[in-house]
């Protein structure tokens, strides 16, 4: 079975290229455009993982991320802090919940082991 990936992520650009890399990976891709988004599409759809930028309009992602760790069966869902601020968000984000934290822009050769790291791929 096909494994999902949510993207939050407010720059339509930068979802654009993630969603093209996680679709030539073989995955099917939601998208959120900010944090209160991405908490009601997890409502709804129940993705495998997600990609989660921390700086986002009108819900950031560590926000965003307390309120899905609430969520019955979301526990253990991994949610991946995505970044351009560098490893110096890597504690709040723990905190908040996050699994892991990576940097933008995303590169292909960190992103796919930790997707395959978190999706047992």
């Amino acid at each position: 079975m096909q494994k999902t990936i949510l993207i939050a992520e407010d720059y339509a650009d930068t979802r654009s290229y993630m969603k093209f890399l996680l679709e030539d990976y073989g995955y099917e891709v939601l998208e959120a455009e900010n944090g209160e988004k991405a908490v009601e599409v997890v409502k709804q759809k129940a993705p495998n993982l997600i990609l989660m930028d921390i700086s986002m309009p009108i819900m950031d992602g560590l926000t965003a991320t307390k309120i899905i760790r609430h969520f019955d069966g979301m526990a253990k869902l991994p949610i991946i802090a995505v970044t351009a601020y560098g490893k110096s968000y890597y504690r709040q984000a723990i905190e908040a919940g996050c699994d892991d934290l990576i940097n933008k822009p995303l590169d292909p050769d960190i992103l796919k082991p930790i997707l395959n790291q978190y999706l047992g791929q």
